[in-house]
């Protein structure tokens, strides 16, 4: 679930194609609201899963898994390197088989839950936040942001059109209505900056 939620919030964030980073879970999107039993036992559905979004050579995957031994994930990391794929991962115990698999391992040792077993709790919170840290650093090295500023944000909705607006107050000194205006003209931050420095 992590890995759907935050490949979910990469095109609104940094106006990439939906496609660019997709997250999968073991019994797909119904999984997402709830749990399919079972689903992660099966080894071999992960690369399955990935096929159906081309996966190959020029493509990461990470692979999230707290205990470090999801089948479903082991399994989808061992395709994908035989395939040509970068691999990572990111789990709270060392020395766990899917860190073996990959060729990027981040292990995040958490210790025991409070609730025995629950991970989404110390677990779940450190993989987010790792998830957050890698996917914000990519954009940022891929020249998606300026400064500390979404400048390829989506403006989907009146939050973020007008942050927008303030970016563009702050970064070339307008007034409000002026930033307005040129950015319903060029429909993104980005693209104002650009034509101002043009």
């Amino acid at each position: 679930r992590l890995g759907v939620v935050d490949a979910s919030e990469r095109p609104p964030t940094f106006g990439v194609p939906a496609g660019l980073v997709v997250g999968i879970m073991a019994g797909g999107d119904g999984a997402i609201r709830q749990a399919v039993e079972g689903a992660e036992d099966n080894a071999a559905q992960a690369w399955l899963d990935l096929q159906q979004f081309n996966a190959g050579p020029n493509d990461v995957l990470v692979g999230i898994a707290a205990s470090g031994r999801t089948p479903y994930v082991l399994g989808g990391l061992q395709a994908a390197r035989a395939a040509g794929l970068a691999t990572g991962c990111v789990v709270c115990n060392a020395d766990s088989g899917v860190a073996a698999a990959c060729e990027f391992p981040v292990e995040v040792v958490t210790g025991p839950e409070f609730v025995t077993g629950s991970t989404r709790l110390k677990a779940g919170t450190a993989q987010k936040l790792v998830l957050n840290m890698l996917t914000t650093a990519t954009f940022i090295r891929l020249g998606r942001v300026k400064g500390n500023k979404m400048v390829d944000m989506q403006l989907s909705n009146e939050k973020l059109v007008d942050r927008g607006q303030r970016m563009l107050m702050d970064e070339l000194g307008l007034a409000q209505p002026e930033a307005a205006a040129l950015l319903r003209q060029h429909g993104s931050v980005r693209a104002v900056l650009l034509a101002r420095q043009g």
